[in-house]
């Protein structure tokens, strides 16, 4: 597994009521685009699920 998804991984754990892409991406020091590819990848493995909310995508451990 990459670095960038434990790192979103772990940060999700630590976050069980969900958190936006963006905010994924300034606690990881990352650009959200990178962090957008590493979520899909990761919702794609059955690790995570994203529920959208208006506009908002927020993110979760499975």
């Amino acid at each position: 597994m990459d670095r960038i998804e434990e790192k979103i991984l772990r940060y999700l754990k630590k976050h069980p009521e969900g958190t936006m892409i963006l905010d994924l991406a300034d606690s990881i020091g990352t650009h959200r685009h990178t962090i957008t590819k590493y979520v899909y990848r990761l919702e794609g493995m059955g690790k995570i699920k994203i529920r959208k909310i208006g506009i908002a995508k927020l993110c979760y451990v499975k």
